[in-house]
């Protein structure tokens, strides 16, 4: 059996290549046109793509090419969320690309761990993982800073806690099922050190 860092360095190569040549054959983002239309999204991710809400993702400075796989996914139905898949539905891919793109050029504003009894096993796992539970480092796919990989692993770095822990947990207990190594990665994880994680990633920047 394959280590999971193989298989994401697998993925990695192939995803990026056919992501590239889907972002060829697609028409340029319009900057304006994604802004306009961010404005239906703004009451659960924010005027600027940081959102308010803790269960909701802050979407500023994320890779558009993962907002774009997951607004289709959405559409598709492959990703399931009662009020995303309703608001992903109208959208043509370029609308997807237009909004992704601007989103990105939007500055993520810095968050903070806020449980200093936990900081220490977040940080521990997000960069060694847990080795006797088979837990890869999270910083292995989504980098040491929480950057994340453009086109495939998205950026973490000071996302929500609230909303980490709960896409941790769906990814874990099946819930999620539109990304094929996360379920293995959480898979040895309890609820204490995904909430540790989670927490710690907030305050990543």
């Amino acid at each position: 059996m394959k280590p999971l860092t193989s298989i994401a360095a697998s993925l990695i190569s192939a995803t990026t290549l056919l992501a590239a040549s889907a972002a060829m054959a697609a028409g340029a983002p319009d900057l304006a046109k994604g802004k306009a239309s961010f404005v239906t999204c703004a009451a659960c991710h924010g005027a600027n793509g940081n959102s308010a809400i803790a269960a909701n993702p802050s979407l500023a400075q994320q890779h558009p090419e993962y907002l774009v796989k997951q607004l289709k996914e959405f559409k598709a139905g492959v990703r399931k969320n009662a009020i995303m898949n309703g608001m992903a539905a109208p959208l043509s891919e370029q609308d997807m690309r237009n909004i992704a793109y601007w989103v990105t050029t939007q500055k993520m504003t810095p968050g903070s761990a806020t449980n200093k009894d936990t900081i220490a096993l977040g940080e521990k796992i997000w960069r060694g993982g847990i080795a006797n539970r088979g837990v890869p480092a999270c910083a292995a796919c989504h980098s040491p800073n929480g950057a994340g990989i453009p086109i495939r692993f998205p950026r973490l770095a000071g996302q929500h806690a609230a909303y980490v822990e709960q896409q941790l947990k769906d990814f874990r207990d099946g819930v999620r099922t539109n990304d094929k190594v996360m379920p293995e990665v959480v898979n040895g994880m309890n609820d204490a050190q995904i909430k540790a994680v989670a927490d710690f990633v907030q305050g990543l920047h």
